[in-house]
């Protein structure tokens, strides 16, 4: 009986150690769960302190050159969104549209194209011409709209600035600017309904009504005939009309002459007004205009726009010349080659043409006014502009070198004042001497070899404001990708020591005691370790962000360090392996990463997807038709299911209206749940489908289940064309039809509580369940993809049910538990081939972001689907309702998967982290993909892109919540007979 006891107390003992074990392993993955979102959180802010670093530094001192400028006066109009192209082409009967500004290039100007680069947008194509630098990435964070820092323009340096335009743009250089006189129309004159050029009237006519005023106002008058002034004339129309009727419109082009006119009105003013002829004129566009009528990214149709230039102080038309320097190598802000052909058709081959980069006008219109460069400037004086002798010629470059220059040292000193470490660009390293040089050379008259050399450390200094933009990316993206590492080693140390055989495999039980001694130890160095670096850190003034990045880093691989025992013991284990176990390994990473980059490739070409489901379809199938008899029918089901998938991704991303399809989608739905339920019925009894169906809970706990939800299925459909032949009469939704949506909604999603507990029978439900609402959210052809993903499901659990019945190991065979490992009894240790389960799950995951569209396009958020809801104006409801729609595909995918891990007995959690180490290999590929050039769109969506992975931490824990309570009463058949031979 003592012995009895004696046994018995044995047990209770390893029995309690087992449930501390599982206690402990539950708070630590919570706290790995904290962490995963703490870490991906912090992380994900780090690339504004990489890519969005405001260029700007403020503290130099303006540099004036040292010449008597040509010009007192400068007049500067900007045609918004006029293209080159039909700038200078004639039109369809071969007459040129620009007759003045051409009869300018003939005879008294300079011509060519101004190079933007993108984002072709207004605000940074105005802040380019007017101050002469790039748009400030850091308004990205921001707020295009507005200005996240001061920054210095030719305006700020102009004795005063009269400007008339866009209430858009007008109020960006001058609303805050003293010496200034502006007026704006307002918003509404911007009317996309009507020809836009009265705008530009608009401004011309405030203009010359500022001319008349100035006959009576003395004190005006006095103003004007000053010198260094400045006058704006902003000209939107074209790009009013470019967006809304667009550029090869008649309106358009019609509106190509209005500025041509106006540019001709303004010059015969000014020249009778001040009768000096010491007005410089300047007529450019900020960005161009696509066939589509948008604009913002780099196409050629964007980023070439006319410039002309004619007045004091600019040389007059030359020929080409024979030795004319061949720069191909060169390439402009908009990645084009210098001296590209000039197309025949604009009849101006004969006469040089000379193209710039957009922030070049800057410098070029201080200089014609003997005005400083605008401090943040970074365009280069564009010489074969302006009619300056030799040494004008080598004091004006001199002098826009000086304050690129003084850029460059500015930053440098503020580097060098936070650096213990400091590298200087040691190209510049004697640029003291080389100015020293100049101006010898200057005072030698020696002006070619100064000129040369003014210009080679223009071009230095330029690198060197480049080097120091990018001065700590090293060090920041180190520490970001070895965090990342760093995670994904901890998680895969984690699931190899809680859901593996590996720890009763060859650590023992003496491990505990070894590991408390260890880790106080590494955490204690680590902590030292930090301590160093947050001093350092300090010493350099560096961000908080800063000491979060290093410190979630250290921390990770302290964590790492402290498992030493851990990976030294599965090091040795690795080292008795025979070739097939690597060969197994290394294919298994191999073919994972391949197939992680081609998702990172699909968030650009949604054909990927295709390609996969029909590479997916026929591998599964051929290795099931070779594998199980043919007559089960499961490989050809799987064949069609995934290439019925496969079709989504190659249509539109913006889905047609398409009632009569949604609604034929309901009868689809139901029949997908009508076979559903004849295979659990008349199949359940068949050994591929003994694991999907439960038969001592076949019983539903409602009998007319699937007829009420069929009906409530049929119903959504009849009340798609309903509500929407109301929306398209622009009548009223009735409060009946309101309220019996709403109804069958609200009904519908509650019903797969009251299902059977068998896999298949209660995914049917859930895929029943939630079809009512995605069909009366649903406009076009999204509707049918709910049925498709339904389906290529059903094709995933039905294969990986017959390959769990084919395979030579039963989901008992591997050690499920023993007094090291702390796995429940019902789960089973994870295998290598499990990674497939991660990697489908992906697959599918993404698909449901991509299957219709893209999860952040206007294709998902079609405002017209709620309005068989709520017609009423209500942004919080009417988002709730989209986001829901969005939720629907995710929840089902999420549904299938817990239903898989349940079905080959595989912990949740142990296939949850393996998900999120696919989902961050993915994410470290996006953080370099990030963009802080490009349009608009193209920076938000690379910006996008790596935040939806990094929140999948989040986003999957979230979605694993809520479809919980559909799939935690799962029961499968291999939990009851699990092992090969009873099935």
């Amino acid at each position: 009986m003592r012995g009895s006891d004696g046994i018995l107390g044995n047990k209770i003992s390893e029995s309690n150690l087992i449930q501390t074990k599982r206690k402990w392993l539950k708070a630590k993955e919570k706290w790995l769960v904290i962490l995963g979102v703490v870490l991906h959180a912090v992380y994900m802010l780090s690339i504004f302190d990489i890519y969005f670093k405001s260029p700007i530094v403020h503290g130099m001192e303006p540099v004036k050159p040292r010449f008597t400028p040509p010009a007192n006066r400068l007049v500067l109009f900007v045609a918004d969104g006029l293209r080159a192209d039909k700038f200078y082409e004639p039109d369809s009967e071969g007459n040129y549209r620009a007759l003045f500004l051409r009869s300018v290039i003939k005879e008294r100007g300079r011509w060519g194209v101004s190079h933007a680069r993108p984002p072709t947008e207004s605000r940074p194509g105005h802040v380019a011409i007017i101050a002469g630098f790039y748009e400030d990435p850091s308004a990205v964070t921001k707020g295009w709209k507005a200005n996240p820092v001061e920054f210095d323009s030719v305006f700020n340096r102009s004795r005063h600035t009269f400007a008339f335009g866009s209430p858009d743009i007008v109020p960006i250089f001058c609303g805050a600017l003293p010496h200034s006189t502006w007026k704006s129309y307002p918003h509404d004159y911007e009317d996309f309904a009507t020809d836009a050029s009265f705008l530009d009237e608009w401004s011309f006519d405030e203009f010359k009504s500022l001319l008349n005023r100035s006959n009576e106002d003395m004190k005006l008058k006095q103003l004007l005939q000053q010198d260094n002034l400045v006058i704006f004339l902003h000209l939107l129309g074209c790009d009013s009309n470019g967006h809304a009727h667009r550029p090869f419109s008649s309106i358009y082009l019609n509106n190509v002459k209005v500025v041509d006119s106006i540019a001709e009105r303004v010059y015969n003013l000014l020249q009778d007004f001040f009768k000096d002829n010491l007005t410089s004129y300047i007529f450019t566009a900020d960005h161009g205009m696509s066939d589509k009528g948008s604009h913002g990214d780099g196409h050629p149709t964007n980023t070439d726009t006319p410039l002309v230039a004619w007045g004091a102080g600019i040389k007059h038309p030359m020929p080409i010349s024979s030795h004319h320097n061949h720069d191909n190598h060169v390439r402009f802000v908009d990645e084009h080659v210098h001296d590209m052909p000039t197309p025949s058709d604009w009849g101006l081959n004969g006469i040089e043409r000379v193209d710039v980069n957009q922030a070049d006008i800057a410098p070029l219109m201080s200089s014609l006014l003997g005005l400083p460069c605008p401090v943040n400037s970074v365009g280069s004086l564009p010489l074969g502009y302006v009619s300056f002798d030799k040494e004008q010629e080598v004091e004006a470059v001199l002098a826009n070198t000086k304050e690129i220059l003084s850029q460059f040292l500015q930053k440098s000193k503020l580097k060098q004042s936070h650096s213990l470490n400091f590298k200087p660009f040691k190209p510049l390293a004697n640029h003291f001497i080389v100015l020293d040089q100049i101006e010898s050379l200057v005072s030698l008259r020696d002006y070619e070899a100064a000129l040369k050399l003014s210009e080679n450390l223009r071009s230095l200094a330029l690198e060197g404001l480049h080097y120091f933009q990018t001065y700590d990316w090293f060090m920041l993206m180190a520490v970001i990708t070895f965090g990342y590492i760093g995670w994904m080693i901890y998680i895969v140390l984690h699931v190899l020591q809680s859901y593996t055989s590996l720890p009763g495999n060859f650590l023992g039980k003496e491990r505990v005691v070894y590991l408390r001694k260890r880790i106080k130890k590494v955490y204690l160095f680590g902590c030292l370790f930090m301590g160093m670096v947050s001093f350092l850190l300090l010493l350099e003034h560096s961000p908080p962000l800063y000491h979060a990045y290093c410190a979630m880093t250290v921390f990770l691989w302290t964590s790492i360090f402290s498992e030493y025992d851990f990976v030294k013991a599965l090091w040795l284990k690795l080292q008795g392996k025979n070739l097939q176990f690597f060969i197994n390994l290394f294919g298994t990473c191999g073919v994972s990463v391949v197939l992680l980059e081609l998702l990172v490739k699909s968030f650009t070409d949604r054909m990927i997807y295709t390609w996969c489901f029909l590479a997916m379809g026929l591998t599964a199938s051929i290795y099931l038709y070779y594998i199980m008899p043919w007559k089960s029918r499961i490989p050809i089901f799987i064949w069609l299911a995934s290439w019925f998938l496969s079709i989504f991704t190659l249509m539109p991303a913006e889905i047609p209206d398409n009632t009569p399809l949604v609604v034929m989608s309901g009868f689809i739905i139901i029949l997908i749940g009508a076979a559903a339920k004849f295979l659990e019925v008349y199949y359940g009894e068949s050994k591929y489908f003994l694991g999907l169906v439960d038969h001592d809970t076949k019983k539903s706990k409602f009998p007319m289940l699937f007829p009420l939800q069929a009906l409530l299925v049929g119903l959504s459909s009849i009340m798609v064309p309903l509500s929407t032949s109301r929306r398209t009469e622009k009548q009223e939704l009735l409060a009946i039809h309101q309220l019996i949506n709403w109804s069958i909604a609200g009904v519908s999603t509650i019903l797969p509580f009251f299902s059977s507990t068998g896999l298949l029978c209660r995914l049917s439900s859930v895929f029943l369940g939630f079809a009512p609402a995605f069909l009366l959210l649903s406009i076009g052809y999204e509707a049918i993809f709910y049925g498709s993903l339904g389906l290529a499901l059903l094709a995933w659990i039905l294969f990986e049910n017959a390959h769990l019945y084919i395979s030579n190991v039963s989901p008992t065979s591997t050690k499920s538990m023993n007094d090291e490992n702390i796995l429940t009894h019902h789960d089973r240790c994870l295998q290598l081939s499990d990674m497939r389960i991660a990697l489908t799950f992906m697959i599918f995951f993404n698909v449901a972001f991509f299957g219709t569209g893209n999860f952040a396009s206007i294709a998902s958020f079609e405002i017209s689907s709620v309005y068989r809801f709520i017609t009423i104006f209500s942004p919080f409801l009417m988002a709730a309702l989209l986001i829901f729609k969005l939720l629907i595909p995710f929840m089902l995918v999420i549904c299938a998967f817990s239903a898989l891990t349940k079905l080959l007995r595989l912990p949740l959690l142990g296939c949850y982290f393996l998900v999120i180490i696919c989902s961050d290999v993915m994410t470290i590929h996006f953080f370099f993909l990030v963009r802080n050039t490009g349009s608009w769109m193209e920076i938000g969506n690379s910006i996008s892109h790596f935040g939806i992975m990094s929140a999948q931490v989040v986003f999957v824990l979230l979605l694993f919540a809520l479809t919980s309570i559909y799939t935690k009463d799962i029961q499968t058949r291999s939990l009851k007979q699990p092992s090969r031979k009873a099935m």
